[in-house]
C-alpha cells in the first residue's frame, strides 16, 4: 500500500476542497433554481440551510477523514464497524457520478471549442445542443477527452496533481466568475428597455406573491438538495480530502472558508446568468431548466453581438474549469477509496475506475440516440439513461449516506467524537449547540423528508 499522501496546506486543501464544492451544480442548478423558486426567497433559504445543515455535514465529513486517515469507502467501519455500509453506500454514489458527469464535462469542452473558434451564433441555434449529443461519435470524443484529463490529473497525486492544479485554477476561476458577474451588470436590450439591474432586482428580491405552504415546501427541498451538489457532502469528497487534511492544521477555520468561497460563487453565479438572460430572453428564459446553460445562454451571447463571442469563450472556459476541478474530486474519491480497500497502487486504481467509467459513460452517451428510451422516474420526471443515474445517485443514495451519517455521529459514536477532533489543537468550536442539535435532530428529518420527495411521497403536496 502506498504511503497516505497529505495536503501540503491549509491553503491547498480549502482551494481543493472548494474546486470540488465549485461544480456544474453551481454554475448552471443554482441560478435555474433561483430563478424558478422566488428569487431572493431561494437565496436566503439557500444561505440558512448552508450555515446550519451544510456546516454539519462538511464538518462531520472532514472530521471522519481525518480521524480515521481513510478514504470514504473504509473511513466508515474503522469509527464504527457495524456503519461499514455507510461507506459503500457513500462510494458507490461517485462511482455512479463520474460517467456522466464526465459526459457533461465533454459537453463543455465542446462548446469551449464552439466559442474559441468564433462560431457563437451557430451554437445559439434551435436544435444545435439536441442535434449534438444526439450525434453518434462527437459527444463520445469529448467525453473521452475530458475523462481522460481528470484521470491525468488524478495519477499525478495529491500534491502534484489535484492540490497544484486547484492552487493555479481556483484563483482563475474566481477572478472569471466575478469578471463576468460584473460585465452582466451592465448589459442592456435597447428593444425592450431592461439592464442587468432589473435582473438583477428578479434574482435579489423575494417574490411573496404567490407566497403559501406548498412553494415554502419546494423551495426548501429544492434549496436543500441544492447544497448536496454545491458542498460535495454524502459522496464521499469531503471524508477523502478530510483523510489527506494534516493533523496541526486549523479544521474549523478550513471549514469557515469552505463555507464562504462555495457560497460567494453560487451567489456570483447566479449574479453571471440570471440578469443577461432575463435582458435578452425575459423572465420566460430561465424557463429552460437543467438545458439553461447548452440552450439558453448561447442565445444571450450572441445576442450581445461580437462581445458575446469573448464573454461566451471566457464563461465556458471559467465552467470547463469548474467541472475539472469537481470531477478530479469524483474520480479520487473512488480512487483513494480501492486504494485503502485494496491495497492497490495509486496507477493501477487510476487506471481500472477511468477505464470502467469510460465504458459505462459510452454506455451513457448512446442512451441520446441509438438506445434512446424514455422512463417516468417517482418524482414524476420523465429521464433517459443520464438522468437514471443522476436520480439514483444524488436523490437516493445521497440523502440515504447523509442520514447514516447523521445517526452515526448523532447517535452512534456521539458529537463530542467529531468536535474533540475538529478541535485538537486548541481551536474554537463555533455553533457547537447548533451543531449538536442538527446532527441529532433537525437534520436528520429533512434529509427523510428530502427522501420521500425523491421517492414521490409529496407529489400530490409538489404538484
Amino acid at each position: 500500500m502506498e504511503k497516505r499522501n497529505s495536503f501540503s496546506s491549509s491553503l491547498g486543501f480549502v482551494l481543493a476542497a472548494a474546486g470540488s464544492a465549485v461544480g456544474l451544480g453551481n454554475i448552471w442548478r443554482f441560478p435555474y433554481l433561483a430563478a424558478k423558486d422566488g428569487g431572493g426567497l431561494f437565496l436566503a433559504i439557500y444561505i440558512i440551510l448552508a450555515l446550519t445543515f451544510g456546516f454539519t455535514m462538511i464538518v462531520s465529513e472532514i472530521s471522519i477523514g481525518r480521524k480515521t486517515k481513510q478514504s470514504a469507502l473504509t473511513a466508515y467501519g474503522v469509527l464504527h464497524k457495524p456503519s461499514k455500509w455507510i461507506g459503500v453506500f457513500a462510494c458507490i454514489v461517485p462511482f455512479l457520478i463520474l460517467p456522466y458527469y464526465s459526459i457533461i464535462g465533454g459537453w463543455v469542452l465542446k462548446y469551449c471549442t464552439v466559442f474559441l473558434t468564433g462560431r457563437c451564433d451557430a451554437a445559439a441555434e434551435d436544435g444545435y445542443f439536441s442535434g449534438f449529443i444526439t450525434d453518434f461519435w462527437p459527444p463520445i470524443i469529448f467525453d473521452i477527452i475530458f475523462l481522460l484529463a481528470t484521470a491525468f490529473v488524478i495519477y499525478l497525486g495529491v500534491n502534484k496533481g489535484i492540490e497544484s492544479l486547484s492552487k493555479v485554477m481556483m484563483p482563475i476561476l474566481l477572478v472569471l466568475v466575478l469578471g463576468i458577474a460584473i460585465f452582466s451588470l451592465t448589459v442592456s436590450n435597447k428593444e425592450t428597455g431592461r439592464t442587468g439591474l432589473d435582473g438583477l432586482k428578479i434574482y435579489l428580491i423575494p417574490d411573496f406573491s404567490n407566497i403559501s405552504f406548498k412553494t415554502l415546501f419546494i423551495t426548501g427541498m429544492d434549496a436543500m438538495g441544492q447544497l448536496f451538489y454545491s458542498i460535495s457532502v454524502a459522496m464521499g469528497i469531503m471524508v477523502t480530502y478530510g483523510s489527506y487534511f494534516r493533523d496541526d492544521s486549523n479544521l474549523m477555520r478550513s471549514v469557515n472558508q469552505i463555507e464562504i468561497f462555495d457560497t460567494v460563487v453560487a451567489f456570483l453565479a447566479g449574479i453571471m446568468i440570471i440578469p443577461a438572460v432575463i435582458v435578452f430572453l425575459g423572465p420566460e428564459g430561465m424557463n429552460g431548466g437543467p438545458g439553461l446553460m447548452f440552450v439558453a445562454l448561447p442565445k444571450v451571447f450572441s445576442a450581445m453581438g461580437w462581445v458575446g463571442s469573448i464573454v461566451g469563450a471566457v464563461f465556458f472556459i471559467m465552467v470547463l474549469l469548474a467541472a475539472l476541478t469537481s470531477c478530479m474530486s469524483i474520480l479520487e474519491t473512488v480512487v483513494a477509496s480501492l486504494m485503502d480497500a485494496f491495497g492497490w497502487s495509486r496507477r493501477k486504481a487510476t487506471i481500472v475506475e477511468t477505464s470502467i467509467a469510460l465504458v459505462i459513460s459510452i454506455f451513457i452517451c448512446l442512451g441520446y440516440n441509438v438506445l434512446y428510451f424514455e422512463f417516468k422516474l417517482p418524482n414524476g420526471s420523465v429521464a433517459q439513461i443520464l438522468d437514471i443515474f443522476d436520480y439514483v445517485s444524488n436523490n437516493i443514495l445521497m440523502p440515504v449516506v447523509a442520514i447514516g451519517t447523521c445517526i452515526l455521529v448523532g447517535w452512534l459514536v456521539k458529537p463530542k467524537t467529531v468536535i474533540d477532533e475538529a478541535t485538537k489543537n486548541g481551536e474554537k468550536f463555533g455553533r457547537k449547540w447548533l451543531y449538536i442539535i442538527m446532527i441529532k435532530f433537525i437534520a436528520p428529518v429533512m434529509l427523510v423528508f428530502l427522501l420521500l420527495g425523491a421517492l414521490g411521497v409529496f407529489k400530490k403536496i409538489t404538484g
